[in-house]
């Protein structure tokens, strides 16, 4: 068991996969625990997880810097960004990162059918390449690398440009300050650096943004009083962003909970500095320049990489490199497990 920033984690030496799956809080471990057995035993209303459901809205809303009542709640990534994918306009011209995640750009490729064009341009290239492009969606940290787009110069550009941007936030939001309220849409899902089971995501939407997305998956849960809208028509969503939520996923909505408001309580500036830290640590011992992200991509051997499994390092294959991520119940000991796996 791991003590870090105030919470218990039973996490193993050498877990470095948080950009594939968090490890929660013994805290939210207990509180799914104690949920599952609830369920186990009849003991519980459907109306009684709601509290759950709005907790977790308000917490992911403070962390990605919107109010609670812009936050519609889902399952996964995808399935919010499809949303905003399907409403564009026929013919829109979208913008985004070569090598990006596929949540974010296979649900506008999918829109081809009616003119959707879909344009990648180098990460580094994406705020000058605005010009000219009805929609810019990217992720504020890219998945299979760690490297981080240039927030302001992107806000600057939409702003000129009239652009309208989403941001997928999986791989960011939970390690890092964030301040994405100048965005039209924020997605993120919550089973990465969130520490949540899977089954949550949230997308933030500006509120005059909300009025170009289609309700495409309407339901008795996006009414303006979930328990008067059950039965019969006619149509009568809520006024807000919860018009866009699923029936939510219970368990996931309680873990949800437990963990954003554990996130929410933190400092972080702090948690920032010593993800940052260890990973641009381990960047200085292996002679690399610093890149001042959680995210760290090694080109490795294939006797390094059987190495680090054999020495109990979790990590993952992105792109043809070996990904490593550094969260907040990481510490020196797991950059000391690595270097010695890939120095022997």
């Amino acid at each position: 068991m791991r003590l870090a920033f105030g919470a218990e984690f039973d996490v193993p030496a050498g877990y470095l996969n948080t950009p594939s799956i968090g490890v929660p809080p013994q805290s939210t471990v207990d509180a799914v625990r104690e949920s599952v057995q609830r369920w186990g035993a009849g003991a519980d209303h459907p109306a009684d997880f709601d509290g759950r459901v709005l907790r977790a809205r308000t917490a992911f809303a403070s962390l990605v810097g919107f109010d609670a009542e812009d936050v519609a709640a889902g399952a996964s990534g995808s399935q919010l960004v499809g949303i905003v994918a399907a409403s564009v306009p026929d013919g829109s011209r979208v913008l985004t990162a070569a090598g990006e995640f596929t949540s974010l750009t296979f649900p506008f490729a999918a829109q081809a059918h009616r003119g959707v064009k879909v344009t990648e341009v180098d990460l580094s290239e994406l705020p000058s390449s605005v010009d000219g492009h009805d929609v810019v969606a990217v992720s504020v940290v890219q998945s299979a690398n760690g490297e981080q787009v240039d927030l302001e110069a992107l806000r600057e550009a939409a702003a000129r440009s009239g652009a309208r941007v989403l941001l997928d936030a999986t791989q960011a939001a939970g390690w890092t300050p964030l301040d994405l309220g100048w965005a039209d849409w924020v997605v993120a899902a919550a089973y990465k650096w969130l520490l949540c089971p899977r089954g949550a995501a949230w997308l933030a939407v500006r509120p005059d943004a909300l009025e170009e997305l289609v309700v495409h998956s309407a339901n008795w849960y996006a009414g303006e009083d979930p328990w008067q809208s059950i039965y019969g028509l006619p149509l009568r969503l809520a006024r807000a962003a919860r018009r866009l939520d699923l029936s939510p996923v219970w368990l996931a909505q309680v873990g949800g909970a437990a963990s954003l408001e554990f996130l929410t309580s933190l400092d972080l500036a702090e948690v920032r500095a010593h993800c940052v830290g260890l990973a641009d640590g381990l960047l200085a011992e292996l002679d690399l320049p610093p890149a001042g992200s959680a995210i760290v991509s090694l080109e490795l051997s294939e006797e390094q990489n059987r190495r680090l499994a054999e020495a109990g390092v979790k990590s993952a294959s992105r792109a043809g490199r070996t990904r490593l991520g550094f969260h907040l119940y990481n510490s020196a000991e797991d950059v000391e497990l690595v270097l010695r796996a890939i120095r022997l």
